[in-house]
Order: C-alpha cells, then sequence, then structure tokens
C-alpha cells in the first residue's frame, strides 16, 4: 500500500506539466493572432488611403513595434501579478506547516478522504506525502499550485514579444511585395490563410471543432480588415 501516494501524485503532476505547457502554446497562437489581425487590419487600412510604400513601411513597423511592446508589458504586469499571488500563497502554506503542523496534516487528510479514499488510508496517504515534500503536497492539494513551477514574468512577456512580432510580420510583408494593384486582395488572402492555420491550432490545443475556430478566427479578422479599409477608402477620398 505504501505506493499508492506516490502513483496517487504522478498523474496529477504529469497532468500539470502537459497543462502547463498548452497554456504556454495557447497564449503562443493568440499572441501571434492579435499580432497578424491588428497589423492586417492598419496596413490595408493605410493602403485604402495611399499607395505610399513607404508610408506602408513606416505605419506597419510602428503598428508591430508599439503592439508587440504593448504585448510584453501587459503579459509582464499580469503574470507578474499572478506570482505575486502564488508567492504569496506559497509564503502562508510554508508558515502554517511550520507553525501548526497537527492541523495541516489534517486538512491534507480530509482532501483526501473527500476524493474517496477510506479515512484511515487518506490519514496514511497525508503522512506519506508529508514526510516526503511536505509543501509539494499541500500546496498541489490545497492549492493546485506546484511550488517548483512558479509562472516567470520575464519569459512571458518575451514569449508574448516574440509570437506578437512573428504574426505581425506576415501582414506586413504581404502588402509590402506585391505589385501595387494586388497588394489588398494578397495581404487579405494571406491574412485569411494564417488565421485559418492559428483556428486549427489552437482548436487542437484546446480539443476544440477546427471549423468552428477557423470560421470564428477568419471571420473576425475579415470583419476587422474589410472595417478599416472601408474607413481608409473614405479617408482617402475625402483627403
Amino acid at each position: 500500500m505504501t505506493d499508492l501516494a506516490p502513483h496517487d501524485r504522478e498523474p496529477a503532476e504529469h497532468l500539470g506539466s502537459v497543462s502547463g505547457r498548452l497554456s504556454w502554446l495557447r497564449a503562443g497562437v493568440l499572441g501571434a493572432n492579435d499580432g497578424i489581425v491588428s497589423v492586417a487590419a492598419l496596413v490595408l487600412g493605410v493602403v485604402a488611403a495611399t499607395d505610399d510604400r513607404g508610408v506602408l513601411l513606416t505605419t506597419g513597423l510602428a503598428g508591430l513595434v508599439a503592439g508587440a511592446l504593448s504585448m510584453g508589458v501587459g503579459e509582464y504586469v499580469s503574470v507578474s501579478t499572478q506570482r505575486d499571488t502564488q508567492s504569496a500563497l506559497l509564503a502562508r502554506e510554508r508558515r502554517e506547516l511550520a507553525e501548526m503542523p497537527d492541523e495541516e496534516l489534517d486538512e491534507l487528510t480530509a482532501i483526501y478522504a473527500a476524493k474517496g479514499l477510506s479515512p484511515a488510508l487518506a490519514r496514511r496517504v497525508a503522512r506519506e506525502l508529508t514526510a516526503h515534500d511536505a509543501l509539494g503536497a499541500h500546496a498541489e492539494a490545497e492549492l493546485r499550485l506546484d511550488p517548483d513551477e512558479v509562472v516567470r514574468p520575464w519569459q512571458a512577456a518575451w514569449a508574448s514579444v516574440l509570437a506578437f512580432t512573428l504574426g505581425a510580420a506576415l501582414p506586413l510583408l504581404a502588402v509590402l511585395l506585391p505589385p501595387d494593384a494586388v497588394r489588398a486582395p494578397a495581404c487579405f488572402a494571406a491574412v485569411l490563410l494564417a488565421l485559418a492555420v492559428t483556428g486549427v491550432v489552437s482548436a487542437r490545443l484546446g480539443g476544440a471543432d477546427p471549423r468552428r475556430a477557423v470560421l470564428r478566427v477568419t471571420g473576425g479578422g475579415a470583419v476587422a480588415m474589410l472595417v478599416t479599409y472601408g474607413t481608409g477608402s473614405l479617408l482617402g477620398a475625402a483627403l
């Protein structure tokens, strides 16, 4: 029976690790999607108003840099707040384990008993896990946290910057490289294709229906591009 505790804990650790990787991948896909849509809408609005390549390049690069920095700063602030919360919870758990170990053992026992173990077995599992790694056992069971996997703000920030930049580079290149006559349709087609790919990837990561995800992201992107292109056309005609 002594093998029950490690065996019971291993799947949770494995699933937590997989969940963490999936969340990072999903965040990267969403960051790239934001870069694609925002810069595509921006440059298509400018294309509708002017065919000056220099203006397009300047506007697109400005949108790329501003968007990437905004994403990075926003992600850093958000993840820093999450890290502060995690650190505070772990510090409280350490303090409680040091000051009232018996109460903490009772609490861990109750958690495992609530999962279906008999009171005696729940007590035994709680004792063995506490003896092996008290903070890890209590943090996982009570807080759903792994003390060794506290989020990293700078890592999240740079990942967001990179994902947004890669996504934003596609519409910028798609609008600059083709001849003037086909800039807008080429950019529109390239962006819809890229959005379809991100929709499929995000759906696969989340176990959802890819068709619905593709329709959602391509539909939203198409609306954003059409609105900004129409706005640019009106402003260009007015000027």
